[in-house]
């Protein structure tokens, strides 16, 4: 009878760590949950990565993306051994800016709170300039008055 306890046991173990690691990818697979946030000097992108430490976070800024990558370690406790992996250990994030979004990537900041909440600040561009939006008949008026304007002008 304790053979036929020991065969269950295995394959009770093995089912529980197949089972862990199918749980670890499909994490792994998900992306970090996310907050864009907007003001009038910045945006601000908020990730959630409890257990993360500084060490374990990749920020970066390319083509008006914000991308984070996490590789986690886990802790080992003596005395335990690992039945059931269920934590992801690699976790990526992407938030994509607005199409009109300029920003000064170079000025970025990136702070991790003890809770794992990262907040990644990025500074808009003081370059960026709104443009008037006019009725295209008011447009075509200016237009014709400088045109007879600029002949007067020339001696026309």
């Amino acid at each position: 009878m304790t053979g036929i306890r020991e065969i269950g046991e295995s394959v009770a173990n093995t089912v529980l760590e197949r089972v862990g690691r199918g749980m670890s990818r499909v994490q792994e697979r998900k992306p970090l949950p996310h907050d864009l946030l907007e003001s009038d000097d910045a945006y601000l992108v908020v990730f959630d990565a409890p257990g993360v430490q500084r060490s374990d976070v990749q920020v970066r800024f390319l083509d008006g993306e914000v991308q984070v990558r996490v590789d986690r370690f886990r802790e080992f406790y003596e005395g335990f051994e690992m039945r059931f992996p269920g934590r992801g250990l690699s976790l990526d994030g992407a938030v994509t800016l607005p199409d009109d979004a300029a920003v000064d990537a170079g000025s970025a900041s990136a702070t991790l709170a003890d809770n794992g909440t990262l907040r990644i600040r990025i500074p808009k561009d003081d370059r960026a300039t709104d443009v008037a939006v006019v009725d295209e008949d008011e447009e075509n008026a200016h237009d014709e008055g400088g045109a007879a304007e600029n002949a007067a002008g020339n001696g026309a």
